[in-house]
C-alpha cells in the first residue's frame, strides 16, 4: 500500500468523525451549540482533504469553515436555509468519500457548494437545480460580486443504502478486516493453550510409570528384610513423586487459567461479528431520506438516537427495508404546508426521529414525526373502499387498517407513496420476525410508529448490583449515580419512605424502594435493605421515563458491557425483567428500568407486589412459601435450558428442597432407572432434543418401579391439547410458563408430596 491510499484511510475514519460531531452539534440546537468546534471540525476538514487531495471535498470544506467562522464572529446565523445548507454539504461529502476507489470516484455535484455560497451572499441568484458535478478546484467564496453559475446537470437519484449481497445458500455479511484479524489471533491463543494439553498427558504418563517402579519396589521390600538404603531410595522417590504430582497440579492450572482467557476472548470476538451497532445498517437512512425531501422540495430534520446499540446484525439486516419504508411513510404523510406548520406553532422543518432502544427484553424501534398525524377519516374511507370493516369507536382499532396492503390515503401515486405498499411490507416483515407493529398519535402532535420485536442478543454496559444474596444487572444508562442515604434521615410521605437528594441532583423528594421489596424477598415496607456502618444506606439514583426513584441495594460489585440474552420464559415479572446476562455459570436477571420505577411509585408499605413477581429471583424465598417437610425431599429438575434449569432450582432449594438437573427426557429417564438418589416428584419441560416431557412422562408411567412418581409438566405451550394430552399421560399437574408464579409452583409440590 503506498502513501496515499494510507492517507486515504486515515481521510475516510477522520472525516467521518468530523462529520459525525458536526451533525450531533446541529441536532442539539442552536443555543446549545459549541460553534468554536464546529468551526474547527470544518478547518480540520479542509485541511486533511488538501494533503490526501481532494479539492472537491476541501471546497466544500471551505464554505462550511467560512459559514462557520461568520457565526462565531455573530456576523452570520443559523437559518433554516442555512442549516438545511450545512446537511446537503455534510451529505455530499459522505457520499463523495464513500464512492472513491483508489482516490478516485465520481465528480461531486455542485449544489451544497451553490447552496452554501447563497448563504454566504443571499445575491446569488438561485440556479433551477444546482447540482452539476464538480470538476476543479473553485474559486474562493465570494465576498462581493457573485461568480456566475455552474451549468446545472439532471438531479441525481436519491440516495439508497447499498444492498446487502445475496448467496444462493443463504446471506453474505460483510465483516470488518479487523473484526477478522482479532477473532484470528484469539484462535491461535486457544490453539496454543490447548496445546499445553500435551505436557500435562505426558507428565499423567511419567508419574504413571514412576509410581509402578515405587510399586515394584516396595512389594520387593516386603520380601525380604529392609535395609537403610532401600529405605532411603524408597523415600527419596515418594519426595521426588510428591515433587513432579505439585508441579504437574501447577502446570494444570496455569493451562486452566490460559484456556479459559483465549476461550473468553474468542467468544468476544466471535459475538463482535454477530453483534453490530445498529448505525452499521440505518446509518445511511438520514442522508437519503434529506435526499428524498430535497428531491420533493421539502425541508425536514432527521434526528436518530440509540444507533449505537449492538444489536444481532441477523436481525437488524431484516429490519433494513422495513424501517426505511417507515421512515418514507413519515416523510410523504407527515409533511405540511410552511403556513399551517406556522399556524400550529410548530417548527419550519419537518421533524422525523429514528431511535431504537431495548425494553422489557425486546428490541423497540421508533419511526416518529411532528407532521398532521393520522388521518382517520381518510384512512376510514379508504378501508370502506376496500371493503374492509371499519370499527367505528376504536380509534387504534382503525389504525391498525394502515397495514393492510394495498391501503393508502395518499391522493395521487408518487415516489414515496400512494400504491399502499409501504406500511404492509413493515407489518409484515416485522410478524415474520415474532414482533408487532403499532401507529399511533404523537403528542402534541404527528405519529409515532412503533416496531417491537424479541430480543436476540445485544450488549449493553450493566451495573451488577446485590440484594439479599442475589445478584441483578442494571443498565447503567439508568443510573444517574450512586447516593449515600442517612437511614434516621429518610421521612416518611403518603405512606412510603423518602428522602431529599442534594440540589446537585436536582433538589427533589423522592421516594426510596428497597430492590428485595420488588422481588417478595421480605415484605414490601418493611425496611429490608442492609443498612452500612453508621446506618447509612446505599442507594441508586435511577431514572427512566421521565421519573426518579432511589433504589437501595445491599452492595455494588462492578460496571461492565454484558451480553443481555431474552429473559426466560417463567418466573419473572416481565414489566421488571428485561433479560439475562450470564456470570460464569449462572444467569443474572437484568432489570428494567422503566418497569422498576414504574413499580415503585405503586409499592406503599401494605401493597401487594404484582402478580410473579418473585419467580425470577435465585436463592430467594417468598413471602408466603411451601416449604418441604423433609429437608431430605429431592426433587428433578429436567430442561435443556440452562437459565430455566439454574432459576426452577433456584427456587426450590430456597424452599428447602434438595434438587438434581438433567438437560433433557432421556437423561431424565437414565438417572431415575439407576436409582442414584430417590427422588421425590419430577418437574419436567415438554419440548427438549432426544426425549421430550411426554416421553418423559410416558417412559416413567411404564416402569412399575416409578410409575407411582409425582410428574409436574410445565412449557411455553398452553394449547388445550397438550394439557390434555400431559394429563392423559398421568401427569400430576401441568402449568404453563406464560402464568408461571412460584407460590403456585410450590404449592403444587406441597400438595402432591
Amino acid at each position: 500500500m503506498d502513501i496515499r491510499q494510507l492517507l486515504l484511510a486515515a481521510f475516510e475514519v477522520e472525516h467521518r468523525e468530523h462529520i459525525d460531531a458536526i451533525r450531533a452539534a446541529l441536532a442539539g440546537g442552536a443555543e446549545a451549540l459549541d460553534w468554536n468546534d464546529v468551526f474547527r471540525r470544518a478547518h480540520s476538514l479542509k485541511g486533511a482533504s488538501r494533503a490526501v487531495d481532494l479539492p472537491a471535498v476541501e471546497a466544500v470544506a471551505h464554505r462550511l469553515e467560512t459559514l462557520f467562522d461568520r457565526i462565531v464572529a455573530g456576523t452570520g446565523a443559523l437559518d433554516g436555509a442555512a442549516e438545511a445548507a450545512v446537511h446537503l454539504a455534510l451529505d455530499r461529502i459522505e457520499a463523495y468519500v464513500g464512492g472513491l476507489d483508489d482516490g478516485v470516484g465520481a465528480p461531486m455535484p455542485d449544489d451544497a457548494l451553490h447552496a452554501l455560497d447563497r448563504c454566504l451572499d443571499p445575491e446569488i441568484p438561485v440556479t433551477p437545480a444546482a447540482d452539476a458535478p464538480f470538476h476543479a478546484p473553485p474559486a474562493p467564496v465570494p465576498t462581493g460580486t457573485p461568480p456566475a453559475p455552474a451549468p446545472v446537470q439532471p438531479a441525481p437519484a436519491p440516495a439508497q443504502p447499498a444492498p446487502e449481497p445475496a448467496h444462493e445458500t443463504g446471506a453474505l455479511l460483510r465483516v470488518p478486516a479487523e473484526a477478522i484479524d482479532a477473532l484470528t489471533r484469539a484462535s491461535h491463543e486457544l490453539a496454543s493453550a490447548v496445546g499445553g494439553e500435551a505436557a500435562v498427558a505426558e507428565g499423567l504418563a511419567r508419574l504413571t510409570r514412576r509410581a509402578a517402579d515405587l510399586g515394584l519396589m516396595a512389594e520387593r521390600l516386603r520380601g525380604t528384610a529392609a535395609t537403610g538404603p532401600s529405605l532411603r531410595t524408597l523415600e527419596t522417590d515418594l519426595l521426588a513423586l510428591a515433587r513432579e504430582a505439585a508441579d504437574l497440579s501447577r502446570l494444570r492450572l496455569t493451562m486452566a487459567s490460559a484456556v479459559e482467557a483465549a476461550a473468553a476472548r474468542v467468544g468476544e470476538q466471535a459475538e463482535r461479528l454477530a453483534l453490530v451497532p445498529a448505525e452499521t445498517v440505518f446509518g445511511g437512512f438520514p442522508r437519503a431520506l434529506r435526499e428524498l425531501a430535497r428531491e420533493g422540495g421539502q425541508d425536514i430534520a432527521v434526528q436518530t438516537l440509540g444507533l449505537d446499540l449492538p444489536v444481532d446484525r441477523a436481525l437488524l439486516q431484516a429490519l433494513k427495508d422495513p424501517v426505511l419504508h417507515a421512515l418514507r411513510n413519515a416523510l410523504s404523510h407527515g409533511a405540511e404546508a410552511p403556513e399551517r406548520r406556522r399556524q400550529g406553532g410548530k417548527p419550519p422543518a419537518l421533524a422525523i426521529g429514528l431511535a431504537v432502544a431495548v425494553r422489557g427484553g425486546r428490541l423497540v424501534v421508533t419511526v416518529h414525526d411532528d407532521g398532521r398525524g393520522p388521518d382517520l377519516a381518510g384512512i376510514a374511507g379508504a378501508a370502506r373502499r376496500r371493503g374492509l370493516s371499519v370499527p367505528e369507536d376504536d380509534p387504534q382499532a382503525l389504525l391498525a387498517l394502515v397495514f393492510e396492503p394495498g391501503l393508502s390515503t395518499a391522493a395521487q401515486v408518487d415516489t414515496l407513496s400512494g400504491r399502499g405498499i409501504g406500511l404492509s411490507v413493515v407489518a409484515d416483515a416485522v410478524r415474520r420476525l415474532g414482533g408487532h407493529v403499532r401507529l399511533s398519535p404523537r403528542a402534541p402532535w404527528g405519529t409515532d410508529l412503533v416496531m417491537s420485536l424479541p430480543l436476540q442478543a445485544a450488549r449493553r454496559p450493566m451495573l451488577l448490583v446485590e440484594a439479599a444474596r442475589a445478584t441483578y444487572a442494571v443498565p447503567s444508562a439508568a443510573v444517574e449515580r450512586v447516593v449515600h442515604l442517612d437511614r434516621a434521615g429518610l421521612d416518611r410521605a403518603m405512606g412510603r419512605s423518602v428522602a431529599r437528594i442534594d440540589a446537585k441532583d436536582g433538589g427533589e423528594t423522592l421516594p426510596v424502594v428497597a430492590l428485595r421489596d420488588l422481588f417478595e424477598s421480605v415484605p414490601v415496607g418493611s425496611g429490608g435493605e442492609r443498612a452500612e456502618a453508621g446506618g447509612r444506606i446505599l442507594a441508586l439514583l435511577l431514572r427512566a421515563g421521565g421519573r426518579r426513584v432511589l433504589l437501595t441495594v445491599d452492595a455494588l460489585r462492578e460496571v461492565r458491557t454484558h451480553l443481555v440474552l431474552p429473559a426466560p420464559p417463567i418466573g419473572a415479572d416481565p414489566r421488571l425483567i428485561a433479560g439475562t446476562v450470564i456470570l460464569g455459570d449462572r444467569p443474572v436477571l437484568v432489570l428494567e428500568p422503566e418497569g422498576l420505577v414504574a413499580r415503585a411509585a405503586e409499592a406503599g408499605p401494605d401493597a401487594a407486589p404484582a402478580p410473579g413477581a418473585g419467580g425470577g429471583t435465585i436463592g430467594h424465598t417468598p413471602r408466603s412459601p411451601t416449604r418441604a417437610t423433609n429437608p431430605a425431599t429431592t426433587i428433578l429438575v429436567v430442561d435443556d435450558s440452562i437459565t430455566t434449569r439454574t432459576l426452577e432450582k433456584g427456587i426450590l432449594e430456597a424452599a428447602g428442597y434438595r434438587v438434581v438437573v438433567c438437560v433433557d427426557g432421556q437423561d431424565a429417564i437414565e438417572r431415575l432407572r439407576a436409582g442414584i438418589e430417590p427422588i421425590a416428584l419430577v418437574l419436567a419441560d415438554v419440548e427438549m432434543p432426544r426425549l421430550d416431557g411426554f416421553g418423559l412422562l410416558k417412559a416413567i408411567r411404564a416402569e412399575e418401579s416409578l410409575s407411582r412418581l409425582p410428574v409436574i409438566l410445565m412449557t411455553s405451550r398452553g394449547d388445550a391439547e397438550d394439557v390434555a394430552r400431559g394429563l392423559d399421560l398421568g401427569a400430576d399437574a401441568y402449568l404453563t410458563k406464560q402464568s408461571f408464579d412460584q407460590r403456585r409452583l410450590l404449592d403444587t409440590i406441597g400438595q402432591l408430596l
